[in-house]
């Protein structure tokens, strides 16, 4: 399953109302700064990652402090806002996900809750508060604060993702806020999932953690996972994760018994990150082959 998301409020409300408020555009500026930033350090840390691979030393204390100080200059710009702009939801809001995103977890839900406080019809911040409960719990708290995102934002898929996420994971929990069986807990995280891909139909991580769901529901609804592969499949961008769909076509059938099915599939499967995959279900259809075999001789009636 996927990593829930934080949200970020949308940035132009305000600008778009206010374009010349001043206030604004330097709030605008400070997010570009944020964002500016984020995007250096994925950068030193990818281009640091090349280097090790190919054999280089990695300086790793070296990285850590550029990053450090690369943030420092973003946390100290938004510390200066916040100074002039105490009661500014959307920058409480953004600081937030920065500190989370830099590791400072509670400093960010402390955010987070001023936020709340300031706005609490900004539905962003009852779902990253929701995230940190869904970690840390109470769990039923996240439960609470996620349909209260969506009541204030019924359209947006990262919410539903977010709360299907965690009634899915945590069943125990859902089947007591919610007083369902097992099987509605399962019943309302996919729905919640479907409502996601309801309103970001093209995302591919979106229909492929719906489609994985299916593995865990007691029994496994293994029909229902098929049909959400096959339209996970059609949303693929490239021949890895296309490839990764056929494995899962390939595992799902295996399961169902259809064993020329699932060697098909899989003789469309080539990245060589898939090999071993590869190779353990080839093993299993081969196994299973042998299996039928042996039992097809042993009800064989005598000649």
């Amino acid at each position: 399953t996927a990593p829930r998301r934080n949200a970020t409020p949308a940035r132009d409300t305000a600008a778009v109302s206010r374009p010349n408020d001043p206030v604004e555009k330097e709030y605008e500026r400070l997010l570009e700064a944020d964002d500016v930033a984020q995007t250096e350090v994925d950068a030193w840390i990818k281009e640091a990652n090349a280097f090790a691979e190919k054999g280089a030393g990695n300086p790793a204390n070296t990285l850590n402090l550029r990053i450090e100080q690369r943030f420092a200059e973003v946390r100290k710009a938004y510390e200066s806002f916040l100074r002039k702009n105490p009661k500014h939801a959307r920058a409480r809001l953004a600081y937030g996900s920065f500190l989370n995103d830099v590791g400072e977890e509670e400093a960010a839900v402390a955010q987070w809750e001023k936020a709340r406080e300031l706005d609490p019809k900004n539905p962003a911040a009852w779902n990253n508060l929701a995230n940190y409960y869904g970690h840390r719990s109470p769990v039923k708290k996240a439960f609470e604060y996620y349909g209260k995102a969506l009541e204030l934002d019924p359209k947006e898929p990262v919410y539903y993702f977010n709360f299907a996420t965690a009634v899915y994971l945590f069943r125990k929990d859902a089947m007591e806020y919610f007083k369902f069986t097992e099987n509605q807990v399962f019943d309302k995280a996919l729905e919640l999932y479907r409502q996601s891909i309801k309103y970001d139909p093209t995302n591919f991580v979106l229909a492929s953690d719906y489609a994985q769901s299916f593995y865990g529901t007691k029994p496994p609804r293994l029909e229902d996972g098929l049909v959400a592969w096959e339209q996970a499949v059609k949303l693929a961008s490239d021949d890895f994760e296309r490839e990764g769909v056929y494995i899962h076509f390939a595992r799902l059938k295996l399961a169902l018994g259809r064993l020329d099915e699932a060697r098909k599939h899989l003789n469309d499967v080539t990245h060589e990150k898939y090999v071993i995959l590869k190779g353990t279900l080839l093993k299993n259809i081969a196994r299973e082959e042998a299996s039928a075999k042996t039992n097809a001789a042993a009800i064989k009636p005598p000649a």
